[in-house]
């Protein structure tokens, strides 16, 4: 069975690349999507696409809604979702995200460090795991598919 995930949040590390890494390296049957993470693609599809504005409101309200399309769509199709809340700056798409997943009844597993815990506790709640590291996250990937546990060494 391919496990369907949707990644999504933070987009200054590489903690997407290490859950798709583990995964490899663990022989899961998993296919992974995301956002669009390069900032000025996503900023500027609804201009690039559908004509310029001149109030940044409406070029950001363009590129808002073509990104929802995404979005919906890829968390439609996934059978679970991670949300990762990083440290350098508010994730208001990755908390969107996250209510949508939880919304739409999908198995969710939010990552963020202990300094976020109690502002994003709500956001925990509608979570099935909560986890700090992208190790943790293939960790449950791998239970969900094989039901195997990590052994000591990882």
């Amino acid at each position: 069975m391919t496990l369907s995930v949707y990644l999504s949040g933070e987009i200054h590390t590489d903690w997407r690349d290490r859950i798709i890494a583990g995964a490899r390296g663990a022989a899961l049957d998993a296919a992974f999507t995301a956002p669009v993470t390069d900032h000025d693609a996503s900023d500027d599809c609804g201009v690039a696409i559908m004509g310029a504005e001149v109030d940044k409101f409406w070029h950001d309200h363009k590129g808002a809604k073509l990104n929802a399309i995404r979005t919906r769509k890829a968390i439609a199709d996934a059978d679970v979702v991670v949300v990762r809340f990083g440290d350098k700056y508010r994730q208001w798409n990755a908390a969107f995200d996250a209510g949508m997943a939880a919304a739409m009844g999908k198995s969710l597993i939010v990552m963020h460090g202990p300094d976020h815990q109690h502002p994003l506790k709500e956001v925990d709640a509608v979570a099935l795991a909560v986890v700090e590291t992208s190790e943790q996250v293939v960790q449950i990937l791998t239970y969900v598919q094989t039901g195997t546990l990590p052994t000591a060494d990882g």
